[in-house]
């Protein structure tokens, strides 16, 4: 997957969100006709933040994040977020695991997480 499209209330602010935790400044925004706001990290994975009016409502399930190369990367960014005073809303710290889970602006569970990589999967099964 390379592409993810958010309806935001305020694009602006949730651009701030991306770019500063995220890396989604990895190249200049780009602006489409029908008002999206597309930025992008330094993988070529593009984010779509599409204005909306409606109330967002977020299954209690549904997160999306990023992988982080070393568990000292996920430790810093929770360190950071939590000095910022995002909501951060589960951790993980376990020798083969470690993840923080966040909210965006608008209520999205945003995880970073480490693991290493086993056999070339990523996923990670709980006991």
């Amino acid at each position: 997957m390379q592409h993810l499209a958010l309806a935001v209330r305020d694009q602006q602010r949730s651009r701030r969100f991306y770019e500063t935790y995220f890396g989604f400044d990895a190249r200049p925004p780009r602006r489409y006709d029908d008002d999206v706001l597309m930025l992008y990290d330094a993988n070529g994975f593009s984010l779509a933040l599409g204005p909306t009016e409606e109330p967002i409502r977020v299954p209690s399930f549904l997160h999306f994040g990023i992988h982080l190369p070393t568990p000292d990367g996920v430790r810093a960014l929770r360190d950071r977020l939590a000095a910022d005073g995002v909501p951060i809303v589960e951790e993980w710290d376990e020798p083969a695991y470690v993840s923080v889970k966040c909210r965006d602006p608008d209520g999205y569970v945003v995880e970073a997480a480490w693991e290493p990589r086993l056999g070339g999967s990523q996923r990670r099964v709980p006991a």
